[in-house]
């Protein structure tokens, strides 16, 4: 598959927010962090690239049919490491050592510390992901995905993004745990 393929596949209906824009943002804030490399970058653009290519919101397996996908399709060299990473955004758990990781991981969470009306625009399209789902089971569902975020010590990997983001990215969280209830 190339860009135009994944772009297209991206812009499928009942994507409102796992769609191309999420993965502009994630290569945007890619191309914000300071001290990488372009050679640096490839392996997290690829990953960005692949990470949500399979979104059903009513399958458990999206991020391993993503990565198996990008495992077929990604340079040899990267093969491993791009379905490593992309199978890590299934529970966002990265090892400290794990710069790669830390860096996609982040990078996919960015929009949890984003601005409020922005942040909001993010909780209402992934409402109309899950609209096939009861109101209340939804609420229930989506905070319970949330509670886990606020109860992590570090939200982002990345020290930087911990360091930007963390805070506003909890006030976001409480915010719409808030309105859940």
């Amino acid at each position: 598959m190339n860009r135009e393929e994944l772009a297209a596949a991206y812009a499928a209906p009942g994507r409102h927010y796992h769609n191309l824009a999420h993965i502009e943002d994630c290569l945007a804030a890619l191309t914000r962090l300071e001290g990488l490399s372009a050679h640096e970058c490839e392996l997290p653009s690829e990953a960005i690239w692949w990470h949500d290519i399979i979104y059903v919101p009513s399958r458990p397996d999206n991020e391993e049919l993503s990565a198996q996908l990008a495992e077929q399709h990604v340079r040899a060299d990267l093969r491993v490491e791009v379905g490593r990473l992309i199978r890590l955004t299934r529970t966002h758990d990265v090892k400290s050592d794990d710069r790669p990781g830390a860096i996609l991981i982040s990078i996919d969470l960015s929009i949890l510390g984003a601005e409020p009306a922005r942040y909001d625009a993010y909780a209402a399209a992934v409402r109309q992901e899950f609209i096939h789902v009861s109101d209340a089971d939804f609420r229930a569902g989506r905070a319970a995905v949330l509670r886990r975020f606020a109860a992590r010590p570090v939200i982002y990997p990345d020290a930087g993004f911990a360091a930007t983001y963390d805070q506003r990215a909890r006030d976001n969280l409480a915010r719409e745990l808030a309105s859940l209830s």
